[in-house]
């Protein structure tokens, strides 16, 4: 369900080394750090979740993390934070371990965004952070964790809703403890993070905020003082995808999540992403999702039909 074509040399993964359809739609997965990384001996080349964010907290260990081009050392304990789109790999010590929790991004972002709005940033931008035992915040880490676990083996109703639920009290005391650290709390260490990066993190920045007016890649380019081939080149240098994939991403991103947790009209969507017709939005959403909103928002709903009754009966 991503609208940017895969780059050839990085792939996309629902969970490393899956090579299925990415389960963005209702998705709550934990496992231990280790279980995974020691399949591929440890190190966990470039790739990218097309609509799923990964929390990892590393208690033992350590090794290099890659984001979107900057790179990072870290030693346990330790957050890492990568949402969906970003480039990311890991060279991992062989001692690695900790929980992994992979979700799908999109009703994280619904709920946060009616209960803790302040949170989003902190679900959309990748964070590497060292935190010690004696900071505040740090005991709840793992009783989330297991919280979290424990939900995903239940075979009852609900699952979803309360898995995400608990995922959203856990980015709760992400934040505090970034707002406790406030050097690495952006997730950039100024040290290693290259201006090819921190640039691409500018332009992605000024898409959240501007994606609705549908600005052209000139007008961002402009913002940041570059040309717009310079920003292309330097998304594909980054992400492995061209600019205006970026933009478009952003806008279908956006698309799929108020068709599938709104209750508005899809001429009414179009409107509120700045198309100038119904039409004209529904060519485009098909080009980047092989769906029509229609299709897409009637499928989505089968599959999350128990969740969203109640949307519905309050409509």
């Amino acid at each position: 369900m991503t609208s940017a074509a895969p780059h050839p040399s990085i792939p996309h993964y629902a969970l490393y080394g899956d090579h299925g359809p990415p389960a963005w739609l209702d998705m709550v997965h934990i496992e231990r750090i280790h279980e995974r990384s020691s399949l591929f001996d440890f190190d966990i080349a470039p790739h990218v979740h097309d609509g799923l964010v990964q929390l990892l907290y590393v208690t033992q260990g350590g090794g290099q993390v890659t984001i979107d081009g900057a790179r990072w050392q870290l030693q346990a304990p330790g957050l890492i934070v990568v949402p969906a789109r970003a480039v990311h790999a890991f060279r991992f010590t062989t001692d690695i371990d900790g929980p992994v929790i992979t979700a799908a991004q999109r009703p994280l972002e619904s709920l946060a965004a009616v209960a803790a709005p302040d949170l989003l940033p902190h679900i959309r931008r990748p964070l590497v952070l060292e935190v010690g035992q004696a900071v505040r915040h740090v005991d709840a880490l793992l009783p989330l964790c297991e919280a979290i676990a424990r939900e995903t083996r239940v075979q009852a109703s609900g699952t979803m809703a309360a898995g995400t639920a608990l995922l959203m009290a856990l980015f709760v005391q992400i934040a505090r403890l970034a707002q406790a650290r406030p050097g690495p709390a952006e997730g950039v260490d100024a040290a290693s993070r290259s201006r090819k990066a921190a640039q691409v993190e500018r332009f992605r920045a000024l898409v959240d905020a501007g994606f609705r007016e549908r600005h052209a890649v000139a007008g961002y380019a402009a913002q940041i003082g570059i040309s717009a081939g310079q920003l292309s080149r330097l998304c594909r240098e980054v992400l492995g995808v061209s600019a205006l994939d970026v933009v478009n991403a952003r806008v279908v991103h956006e698309a799929e999540r108020e068709l599938v947790y709104s209750t508005l009209a899809v001429k009414q969507i179009a409107g509120l992403l700045g198309f100038a017709d119904e039409a004209y939005f529904g060519r485009f959403f098909r080009k980047h999702t092989g769906a029509t909103p229609t299709d897409f928002r009637a499928a989505a709903r089968a599959r999350l039909a128990p969740e969203l009754r109640s949307v519905d009966a309050s409509a």
